[in-house]
């Protein structure tokens, strides 16, 4: 329901993927499950994957060239740093709400909504 409320918003994709595998490089796996949910494929370039790999207890949180270069660095950290306090107090269907909440406002403003078909799946990714 976060997914689909933030996407109400915002004209971006916001997807979230959870990996039951151990992952040494939690970048490196996230950017490889934005690659096979073939987010880059997207009109506008402008997705991101909250990637959570419990097993690891590690996550990132990852977007397209579009969201990147109007996020910038800080943006990223504070995202991170928000849902990583939420997940140390066990936190994670909070955390993931508000960080999800997050995104979209950040996005509604340079990505507004528009009147096209949504081009990723609502549903959480797994592995």
């Amino acid at each position: 329901a976060a997914l689909r409320a933030a996407e109400q918003i915002t004209s971006a994709e916001v997807s979230v993927f959870i990996s039951h595998h151990h992952v040494r490089d939690v970048l490196e796996a996230a950017w490889r499950a934005f690659k096979r949910m073939k987010m880059r494929h997207t009109r506008r370039r402008n997705e991101v994957l909250i990637f959570v790999a419990p097993a690891s207890q590690k996550f990132a949180i990852v977007g397209d060239v579009a969201v990147h270069a109007y996020f910038g660095q800080a943006a990223w950290h504070a995202l991170a740093t928000e849902l990583g306090e939420h997940f140390a107090r066990t936190e994670f269907t909070e955390g993931m709400i508000r960080v999800i909440d997050a995104i979209g406002e950040k996005l509604a403003r340079p990505f507004p909504p528009e009147q096209d078909e949504n081009e990723l799946p609502d549903e959480i990714a797994r592995d």
